[in-house]
């Protein structure tokens, strides 16, 4: 893949969006191949089901084997662009998504999917329909794993495109792509760097759609279709999870005011709201925080003058194993203007 050239006109008018359909690639990434704690977790509560339901459907089972493949070497690994298609409009649901899957022209998919393995498709796979399994297997995805955890998972890509769109109203876009997954930079000429492969360079053209979607996974896959592009990139605080272990009480554990902060960071706020809502000072909250922070149980992300904070997927734990939430109201904070247009990369580096 290598880099993408992006026309200055074109960077004017992407958005960062969300994807509900880049939830089921990091389920799919950890059932199939768990990468880290949080994904080995995933996979232990929910891999007996998937396989059950792959050991019933040959089908399905076939199009996860030939949905990908990891790298090897100088060989990049490959994600079927099935699953990583932008969505074919803002705001698109996860129905309207997976409906796109199951319209997909057999020849295409087909195509896709050999291209992902990087192998010939058996014969069973050549002669069958497969965009209904593709997109079957999709909600099965969705509806056994993803689901009932879509509100905190939403909560936390909302939180990232709040706090990116503000860096990029104030700073322009050269700030912005400095944390997109790893690998990923302006390399000049109107070029970013998508991987460190050796492959020609993608020319993206002006009058195409262009997307950044953030997800819950370190993975950092791009997709496309005629008319769109996307560039997905792990959600700001993703890799500060870490395994935890279970406490019998939370707040013994790393003392009250931490513990209540930590239960009132469900979504995201600001040490301001925090302060008021706890009675602490300024100076104390921050400090909380801090340690908090550092320990991977929350994460944090500027927008505009305010920083906010809220829980990653280990603070979740957390508060899990100690009893779950209280009734909390939900904090109150402005969101940022995105001025997209008004930023472009510096000038030597378009075209």
């Amino acid at each position: 893949m290598g880099t993408w050239h992006i026309p200055a006109d074109l960077l004017a008018k992407a958005r960062f969006t969300i994807s509900a359909k880049a939830e089921i690639i990091c389920a799919l990434s950890a059932l199939v191949n768990p990468a880290d704690a949080t994904e080995r977790a995933f996979h232990a509560a929910h891999h007996e089901a998937f396989a059950a339901m792959l050991a019933r459907d040959r089908r399905s089972e076939l199009i996860v084997r030939y949905s990908s493949r990891p790298p090897r070497g100088r060989q990049p690994g490959w994600l079927a662009n099935y699953l990583c298609a932008p969505p074919e409009r803002p705001g698109a649901g996860i129905d309207d998504e997976i409906a796109a899957v199951e319209r997909m022209p057999e020849a295409e998919l087909r195509a896709d999917l050999q291209e992902a393995a990087g192998r010939p498709l058996p014969t069973t796979m050549r002669s069958a329909r497969l965009a209904p399994v593709a997109a079957e297997l999709m909600h099965w995805v969705w509806t056994h794993t993803v689901e009932t955890d879509w509100q905190r998972r939403e909560r936390i890509l909302q939180a990232d495109v709040i706090g990116r769109t503000s860096r990029l109203a104030s700073h322009g876009w050269a700030a912005v792509m400095r944390d997109l997954g790893r690998d990923r930079e302006w390399v000049g000429d109107g070029q970013l760097r998508i991987n460190r492969y050796n492959r020609p360079t993608r020319y993206l053209p002006t009058a195409a759609e262009l997307h950044f979607i953030p997800m819950l996974s370190n993975a950092t896959p791009v997709g496309w279709t005629r008319s769109a592009y996307a560039i997905y990139y792990p959600v700001a605080g993703r890799l500060a999870a870490t395994d935890a272990g279970r406490s019998g009480g939370l707040a013994a554990l790393i003392g009250s005011n931490r513990a209540a902060l930590l239960r009132h960071l469900s979504t995201p706020a600001s040490t301001t709201h925090l302060a008021s809502r706890e009675g602490l000072s300024l100076g104390s909250v921050g400090n909380h925080l801090s340690v908090l922070l550092q320990a991977g149980v929350v994460a944090r992300q500027r927008s505009g003058r305010t920083v906010l904070y809220w829980r990653t997927p280990l603070g979740d734990s957390l508060i899990a194993a100690d009893g779950g939430e209280t009734g909390l109201e939900t904090p109150h904070y402005g969101t940022p203007s995105t001025v997209l247009r008004k930023h472009r990369p510096p000038a030597r580096q378009v075209n």
